[in-house]
């Protein structure tokens, strides 16, 4: 079958230049059957992390290439060149019950329900069947989002602001640190309707739309604690995590959402979710006990480590909730391609874009074209390098986006889904 669409090439070095660049193309070009190449995939990760597709990326790539009928060429582990040529669209797929497995038991598993989602949230058909989804590999894996944080910041916001709901479940905890250990997650879904497109819900989104002030440290109603340490360390975690806490967010309720024994002194994660509202803020950390806490002296180290770990999380989610905004750095890039995907107008500021984004609403509500679009031909906007380069991606595979106000207000395509 011939491509309906010239390939579009992008360069895997461009911006952030690691692997979510290949997630977020990879997604779009199975959404919209639009034929990609990448080339220097992972191109800026030459270093210790090395470049090339990883377990994780070819993963999902294989997948969405079954979904699709779609021609593959590259698709290996340490490629630094692949061609990804999608035949069918989401709404001609036939299996609902999914089961992804990765090579590798340390591959992140919400990197790749990351890839494959967007075209499963577009794979409605006449019965309106829900899908479920398995995956198995990492649940808490270095340089990724955990499943808690999938699980409480990205999902409910997505509800939140366009009413995507997704079930899950953690069906065993999987980790790249210490020994190897495969987990499994399972998530379940309905998707959106044929003809359908994905929109925001209107007063109640999280979406600011220049009619309210946004919202500061002292509107934070509560911080979910999530701690995943070896139990030796839980009473010495809580005690300093209070403590920190309620330095930095006076009368604020901490509430330890999960406290559980991660079972190896190689196994240490910390997440934390402050709220106010619909908005949601997390920081995290991932890490292992050095290895002299586990001889003479190791209580005092443990305790230590929790004090610093305590401090520096504490202080990072300060810092993030007095920057502003109604997304926290790492849920901002992560909302991209939804808003890109979606019908009308979407904006998720961070920093200091709330202080002119009401006007620059204001302007576009009158005319439209208030204000100037962005150039598209390079990463743009402000933000991270994660965020201005996903931005540049959507532009590359949906030209139909448009993106204003340095990046922070998105006019989406409206994908939709007719039955062929």
């Amino acid at each position: 079958m011939k491509d309906k669409l010239p390939i579009v090439e992008l360069d895997g070095r461009t911006g952030e230049g690691g692997g979510q660049l290949v997630r977020i193309a990879c997604a779009l070009a199975a959404v919209a059957t639009q034929p990609i190449r990448i080339t220097s995939v992972r191109g800026n990760r030459e270093g210790p992390r090395g470049g090339g597709l990883k377990s994780q990326h070819k993963t999902a790539i294989d997948y969405l290439a079954t979904a699709t009928a779609a021609e593959v060429s590259g698709v290996s582990i340490g490629s630094h060149t692949f061609e990804f040529r999608p035949q069918l669209r989401p709404s001609e797929l036939k299996n609902r019950t999914i089961t992804i497995a990765a090579e590798s038991p340390a591959a992140s598993t919400t990197l790749i329900f990351q890839a494959v989602f967007p075209f499963l949230l577009f794979a409605g058909n006449d019965k309106g069947e829900p899908v479920t989804l398995e995956i198995s590999g990492g649940t808490n894996v270095s340089f990724s989002l955990s499943f808690e944080y999938l699980d409480q910041v990205l999902l409910p916001t997505l509800q939140d602001a366009f009413g995507i709901t997704v079930e899950r479940k953690l069906l065993a905890r999987g980790w790249s640190l210490g020994r190897q250990q495969r987990g499994k997650v399972e998530f379940k879904f309905k998707p959106l309707r044929l003809g359908e497109p994905l929109r925001l819900k209107e007063k109640e989104a999280v979406v600011y739309g220049g009619d309210g002030p946004m919202p500061v440290v002292e509107d934070v109603e509560g911080i979910d604690v999530s701690m995943i340490i070896p139990a030796a360390m839980h009473e010495s975690m809580r005690e300093v995590l209070v403590g920190d806490l309620e330095q930095l967010f006076p009368d604020v309720e901490v509430d330890f959402k999960i406290v559980e024994d991660s079972g190896a002194d190689s196994r240490i994660y910390v997440l934390l979710v402050a709220k106010a509202g619909t908005v949601r803020w997390g920081r995290d950390s991932l890490s292992s006990m050095p290895k002299k806490a586990k001889g003479k002296g190791g209580l005092q180290t443990a305790s230590s480590l929790c004090a610093t770990i305590s401090r520096r999380i504490s202080k990072e989610l300060y810092e993030e909730v007095s920057t502003g905004g109604v997304v926290d750095e790492f849920l901002q890039d992560q909302l991209i391609v939804f808003q890109a995907l979606a019908e009308g107008r979407s904006s998720f500021p961070r920093g200091e874009a709330k202080d002119s984004l009401e006007q620059a609403m204001g302007k576009l509500d009158i005319d439209g074209e208030g204000l100037r679009k962005e150039k598209t031909d390079k990463p743009f906007g402000e933000g991270s390098t994660h965020t201005t380069t996903a931005r540049w991606v959507t532009a590359e595979l949906l030209p139909r986006v448009k993106w204003y106000h340095k990046g922070n207000i998105c006019e989406g395509v409206g994908m939709r889904m007719g039955k062929k």
